[in-house]
Formats: structure tokens, sequence, C-alpha cells
């Protein structure tokens, strides 16, 4: 999908670009995302390896040597003067019986480190999501704030024909004629104004699209019904406790903070001994030049063969407080960590709080914008038809148009505004994917 975006852009040079397919390439694009998931793949490793360290450690190992002078041949039980060579091979393992629970805390650590970071990847997927809609309904924005300002240029254009014409005629003054070209130009200013902010705002969603930004693209509208936006209801105890429950920053610094905890106390497991069992199983063959060597065979399968098996114990004495220093850093980490879980609890409240006002805040302007704007446009067609009847004037023509392309585009502010605040509260449950974008 991604390569045929490109080529289209490639070729076309002017495409539509739909709201999915903005937030779909901000996830495949975004460096953010991607080096958390990065991030991720080598936590998953990490965990599997300190699951594995709590077996065995197995290797081969094998070594081939000469020895040219003095040297003692343990077959024959004498030291011998000239060239022996030897051949030797084994099998090896070794495996952690007990280490004041240091690997097992470890693991703990590692698990509790990978699920911090795949919680971490959820919420930078929502970081982008929200970031590309807001951007995308700002074009979006732009682009119907463009046409308002079109329309806005073409009938201030029409309205100053009108006037001067009638001017002509002796019909209207010549003033009005000059206040209507003041109108008619400032309409135009605007309207270039609002597509250099269109184009501004393409510009900076190419950037966090990692697209060309030399390729111009427009923005689809959106298939939102903006009824179904103002009757949500969703209460707001309801959305703490969704937020509670599904905010992924607040689970990743759960997570962190168990990390931590399990970190501090693989710290102190260095305090107590350590216990390691260990086998080894291996054979040799030499050859001494002019004695009568046994064959390889003989010595390498039946005469040289060993096994070895046994415990040792390491008991820590003094290390220059070495242990000491790094159990304080992991004790100072969990404590942050812990610091960090308290400051993100009171962030997703916060975000919570926030996300529910000025959802219904922005309801509210938008029935106050809707109302705004049904009697802007009745004042400016009564005001139109007044002028044109002969008993009003221009200053209050000018005056409730004015007043008319205003409410336009505050109405149009606030139905994206609305469409991103209810974005932003899925964001703030920590609810929100990319399926839910329209």
């Amino acid at each position: 999908m991604m390569g045929s975006f490109c080529r289209s852009l490639a070729q076309d040079k002017v495409v539509k670009l739909t709201f999915k397919e903005a937030v779909r390439l901000g996830l495949e694009n975004n460096v953010t995302v991607n080096q958390q998931r990065n991030q991720l793949k080598y936590t998953q490793v990490n965990k599997t390896s300190s699951l594995l360290q709590l077996g065995p450690n197995v290797y081969a190992e094998g070594n081939v040597n000469r020895t040219d002078g003095n040297s003692y041949n343990p077959n024959d039980l004498k030291v011998v003067n000239g060239v022996l060579d030897y051949i030797g091979g084994s099998i090896n393992a070794n495996m952690p019986v007990f280490r004041g629970f240091i690997l097992l805390n470890q693991f703990r650590a590692a698990h509790n480190n990978n699920e911090a970071q795949l919680h971490t990847v959820v919420r930078s997927n929502q970081d982008v999501i929200a970031l590309v809609s807001n951007q995308y309904l700002q074009c979006l924005l732009d682009q119907e704030l463009v046409k308002v300002n079109e329309e806005n240029v073409r009938v201030q254009k029409v309205t100053y024909d009108q006037i001067k014409e009638q001017a002509n005629l002796g019909a209207k003054a010549e003033a009005d004629v000059y206040n209507q070209e003041y109108l008619w130009r400032n309409a135009e200013l605007l309207l270039v104004q609002s597509r250099n902010k269109l184009k501004n705002d393409i510009a900076t969603l190419s950037v966090t699209l990692q697209t060309d930004p030399g390729i111009y693209f427009e923005v689809d509208q959106v298939d939102w019904d903006i009824n179904q936006l103002v009757a949500d209801s969703t209460s707001y105890d309801v959305m703490v406790s969704t937020a509670i429950d599904r905010r992924s920053d607040l689970k990743q610094a759960d997570y962190a903070e168990k990390g931590a905890r399990m970190n501090y106390l693989a710290r102190k497991g260095y305090y107590y001994p350590s216990i390691y069992a260990a086998v080894s199983y291996g054979s040799r063959y030499n050859y001494a030049q002019g004695d009568d060597n046994r064959s390889f065979k003989d010595q390498f399968t039946k005469d040289n063969t060993a096994l070895d098996y046994g415990l040792s114990i390491n008991i820590p004495i003094f290390n220059a407080w070495t242990y000491r220093a790094q159990t304080a850093s992991a004790r100072v980490n969990y404590d942050n960590a812990t610091l960090a879980k308290k400051n993100t609890e009171v962030t997703v409240k916060s975000d919570v709080v926030l996300a529910y006002q000025n959802f219904n805040d922005a309801k509210t302007t938008y029935f106050t914008c809707q109302a705004q704007l049904k009697a802007s446009e009745f004042a400016y067609n009564m005001e139109k038809e007044k002028y044109e009847l002969g008993i009003s004037n221009i200053v209050q023509l000018s005056t409730v148009s004015q007043a008319y392309v205003t409410a336009q585009g505050d109405f149009q502010t606030a139905t994206f505004t609305l469409m991103f605040q209810k974005i932003l509260v899925s964001y703030a449950m920590g609810t929100l994917q990319s399926e839910d974008i329209p």
C-alpha cells in the first residue's frame, strides 16, 4: 500500500490522501515508533536469554599442541626428551545450584522490562495516531476555510460589479464602489493567506508521514457522523476507570517499577554464597617420537577417558564495596521508577479531566457556532435585500457580510475541533486505535 501511494504521488503529483491512509503511513514511517519496536525486539531476546541462564551451560572443548624438549609422558610414566604431540577433547557442563536468586530475579526483571516495552510501543502508536489526526484535521479545516474564502471572493466580486454598474447609472454613490472594492480585495487577501496556511500545514503533515515534501497532496473528506459525536455522553467516572484499566503508559510504568524491583533484588543476591555444579567428560591422545605408542583408538576411547564432576562454592568476603555500590544504584532506580509510576497515575487522571472538559466545551461551541451561522446567514440575506432596495447602506452591508464570513469559519473550526476532541477522549482513555479512524 505504501509503495503504491508513493508511486501515485510521483505520477500524479496531486492525489487524495485519506485519513486512514495518513494514519497508516504515520505508524509505518514514524522514527520514534520504529525505534521503540527495535527496542522491543531486544527486550524479547533478553527475556529468553535470562530464562535460559537458569539452566546449564554446555560447551565442547578441544586442544592440539606439541612439546619439543623435556616433557612428561603420562602413558609411560617417564620424562621424554623429544617431540610429544597431544590431542584432547571434552564436553563440559556447569549449572548454578544457588546464587542468591540472582538469575531468577534477573529473569523476572527481563520479563517485566519486556512487558513495559510492549506497552511503550502501544502508547507510541497512539501518540502517532493523535499527532497525525491533529495535523490531518487541521489540513482538512484549512481546505474548508479556503472554500469559504473562495466563495466570499466570488460574492464580493459579484456585489462589486453590481454596485459599480448601479453607480454608473447614478443609482449608487461612488463611495459605495470604493467600499465594496475594499471588501473584494480584502477577501482576496484572506484567500491568499488561507491557501498559504494550507500549503504549510500540508508540508508539516508530509514530514510527519515521512513522504516527499516536494510532492503536493490533498486530504480527503472524513466520513464522520457529527450527530453521533454530539450525542456522545460518556461519563467522567467511566472515562477514569477505563483509563486506569487501558492506558498503556500507566501499564508501562507499573511493569517498569516491577522490573526495577527485581533488578534491585538480583543485586542483593550478590551478598550470598554461590554454589555451582559441574561435570566434564573427555579424553586425550599423545604421541611421542621413538616410543612404542598405543593407537589413537585405544588411547582416546579407552585408556585416557575421564569423567569429572563436583560442586564449588564461592563466598563473598570483601570486594571493595562493589556489590554495595551496585545495589545502591539499583535501589535508586527502583525508587525513581516508583515515583514515575505515581506521577503517571496523576497524569492519566489529569488527561481524562482535560479531555472530558474540552470535549464537552467543544460540543457547546459547536452548537453555538451552528446557531451563529444560521443567524448570520439570515442577517446577511436580509441586509443584502434591504441594500438592494435602497433602505440600507454599504457600511451596514459590509458589517453583516464580514460577520457571515466569520461565522462560516467559526463553524468549520468548531466542527473539526469537535472531531479532534473526540479522538483526544479515546487517547486519554488509552483506547485509541487505527481502526477507530474513519
